[in-house]
């Protein structure tokens, strides 16, 4: 494919709807493919263009589906307000299959970009990672996976209700799930780990790294009522006890996230306006540029 010519961590969480209105900005998304540096092709969708006399934020982003669903359509709705936040958007149609190969291709969709950052979002575009559930494991691992690799620089990473813990038993997680001893996240680690040692992998499982020193500013955003609030939480006071710049919003009466992120097709996201403007703020406060 050839791409087209601080708020405090702590204030008050904001109810759904206490932000201005979704940006109606949006330009069309392109569906098309990109070819990695193995020969794999990958399918993509874009949202947003470069703008003339302008330098956006570049994002790779990730859609949720708990390892075992999901596609480029699940991901429209943090797409699109990524897009509406005024960042040019590459949405990945990673392979649901088990790890590593997810995250060995969001890494080479990651250089893909950097490498096109210029004719993408402008010249000096910043890239950053994003993903909601699933798709925020992947981009939190992706991150530690660049950062290993000294490239390519981020200069941030947004993780949505992300899906940190195979463990599967914090309290929020209890408090969706009941009595329950299956569930599909459940599932969804039984399928993407392939042996126990896995879950000690730091980029299969980044909660569990023992070194976060060295990865860029984090925005993590969930719900009151979140299943993943308590493990997202968890890693956020981690990477804020790294020494890192790290901003965490959890949102009243968010009913039923992270299942709105996920859905597909017209329908009203809780908190849409709020998400977005975080997502502004966050891009505000990330300005200058990593050190390459």
């Amino acid at each position: 494919m050839q791409p087209d010519a601080p708020r405090p961590a702590h204030l008050p969480p904001p109810a759904c709807g206490a932000a201005p209105q979704v940006s109606s900005a949006a330009s069309p998304c392109v569906d098309s493919a990109i070819e990695l540096a193995e020969g794999q092709s990958v399918a993509v969708r874009m949202y947003g263009r470069k703008q003339p006399a302008k330098v956006s934020p570049l994002v790779v982003h990730f859609h949720g589906g708990a390892f075992v669903s999901g596609d480029l359509d699940n991901g429209c709705t943090v797409g699109s307000l990524l897009e509406g936040a005024g960042a040019v958007v590459v949405s990945v149609a990673y392979p649901l299959t088990p790890f590593p190969q997810p995250v060995d291709t969001g890494y080479g969709v990651l250089k893909w970009v950097y490498r096109n950052r210029a004719k993408l979002g402008g010249q000096g575009a910043l890239v950053y990672l994003a993903g909601e559930e699933a798709g925020g494991n992947l981009a939190a691992a992706v991150a530690l996976m660049a950062r290993d690799q000294s490239h390519p620089p981020l200069a941030g990473q947004i993780l949505l209700s992300p899906m940190l813990d195979p463990c599967v038993g914090t309290a929020s997680q209890r408090q969706k799930t009941g009595e329950a001893v299956d569930c599909k996240w459940v599932e969804g680690w039984r399928n993407f780990l392939r042996c126990p040692r896995d879950a000690e992998h730091p980029y299969a499982v980044p909660a569990s790294a023992h070194r976060l020193t060295g990865l860029p500013p984090a925005l993590i955003l969930v719900g009151d009522t979140d299943p993943m609030r308590d493990e997202a939480m968890a890693y956020a006071a981690r990477l804020r006890a790294a020494g890192l710049q790290v901003t965490e919003h959890v949102f009243a009466k968010a009913e039923k996230w992270p299942e709105p992120l996920l859905e597909t097709g017209p329908h009203e996201c809780p908190c849409a306006g709020a998400v977005q403007e975080e997502f502004r703020r966050f891009f505000a406060a990330t300005r200058v540029p990593p050190p390459s």
